[in-house]
């Protein structure tokens, strides 16, 4: 779209396609990706053992097995990064509608694993979440239905991104997963508004989903356990929260030390979403803010890149993207420091979990793809020719 509206220059005929990745794609980006994983891959060591020996595996099962979830998506990302954004727009489009159809029947065919929300499809050796491999796809289409609109006589790309975004809301809440619902309207939401909405309709939004959120807080008894906890001031330190609240007040700003932490034998998902606390414990507040620093390189060098893109689909599907991973972290941590209610929601890269990593591998692929240096000039070069 951009070459055919705008010109480009043309490549380096016969580059080879490694090197011409390697110039183009954002090494910084990627390069913090490379450390979240590693940093998932030392709490891992750290937060695993413990389950493993409760359900009778090898003291490492589970790092062996998030080492293999992480090799698979490190090698998505790097796939994907290398594809051109029609053809991340194409395989986005395909990935989204299975996902779609197997988020439509886990009610048939899904479990919960005793958890009391039905989010998995189990295969024996892996569960697989569909939700999670959603959200990129979702993304992505939304971004290209509202890029349609752009067009002369194009269609009404942004109601019809809309409707699409409240189906599969409506989906993820009767499992119930708020969590990725939140994710998926934010997604929505920020993509909107980059393409320029107008802020009644996003303050109306905003209402709407207080409203949704009242309802499900009257109707949804597990809804109103989670908000429950989170607004009681005293925390039961038998729960998870209380764990992970009294882990993170002992690690300080140094920890305790590797190894010497003891919330790994008292929270039965240090492994998945409560993995900073681990972190928070053992190795204090240092290696929590170099996470945060991680994840924030990422979004803001990404949002950067995405401000001199000229075409609007790659603008938005980039920003969505990029928005949701950063928002996910945020949740994630969020809700270990008991700054947000529990959400169920793994922290990308560095949580245990076959779905999330390798979900995240093709998300982040997808990003690089969008953020890779092209021949097409600024977008501050048109703004000033048609200021002139």
């Amino acid at each position: 779209m951009t070459e055919m509206v705008y010109g480009a220059v043309p490549p380096r005929d016969g580059e080879p396609i490694l090197p011409k990745w390697w110039r183009t794609i954002d090494t910084w980006s990627m390069s913090c990706i490379l450390m979240l994983f590693a940093v998932g891959l030392l709490l891992g060591l750290a937060a695993s053992p413990p389950l493993a020996a409760k359900n009778g595996f090898d003291p490492f099962h589970y790092v062996q097995r998030q080492a293999a979830f992480g090799g698979i998506a490190l090698l998505a990302m790097i796939i994907t990064s290398m594809m051109s954004p029609v053809l991340v727009r194409r395989l986005a489009v395909v990935g989204f509608l299975v996902a779609f159809v197997a988020l439509a029947l886990l009610p048939f065919f899904g479990t919960d694993f005793g958890k009391g929300a039905v989010r998995w499809y189990g295969l024996g050796f892996a569960a697989v979440q569909p939700s999670e491999f959603l959200k990129p796809g979702f993304a992505v289409v939304g971004a290209w239905m509202m890029a349609a609109s752009f067009d002369p006589n194009g269609p009404p790309g942004r109601l019809w991104s809309l409707l699409l975004c409240l189906v599969i809301v409506a989906m993820l809440i009767l499992q119930p997963d708020f969590g990725q619902a939140c994710l998926v309207l934010f997604a929505w939401g920020v993509m909107y508004f980059v393409a320029g909405a107008p802020m009644i309709l996003l303050v109306g939004m905003a209402g709407l989903a207080l409203f949704a959120g009242t309802l499900a807080y009257a109707n949804s008894e597990h809804f109103a356990r989670r908000i429950d906890g989170f607004l009681t001031p005293d925390v039961d330190p038998r729960t998870q929260l209380g764990y992970a609240t009294n882990a993170i007040q002992e690690g300080g700003f140094f920890g305790v030390g590797v190894g010497e932490g003891q919330v790994k034998w008292s929270l039965p998902d240090a492994h998945t979403d409560f993995i900073i606390a681990v972190a928070a414990e053992e190795y204090g507040l240092v290696l929590v803010l170099a996470v945060i620093a991680l994840y924030a390189t990422v979004v803001l060098r990404s949002l950067l890149r995405l401000m001199r893109e000229r075409d609007p689909f790659i603008r938005l599907a980039g920003t969505g993207l990029a928005c949701t991973l950063g928002v996910q972290a945020m949740i994630n941590i969020g809700v270990a420091v008991r700054l947000l209610p529990a959400k169920g929601m793994t922290l990308p890269f560095v949580s245990y979990g076959g779905s999330s990593i390798i979900a995240s591998g093709i998300a982040v692929g997808m990003l690089l793809a969008f953020t890779r240096t092209r021949p097409q000039g600024e977008i501050s070069d048109i703004l000033r020719g048609r200021l002139s």
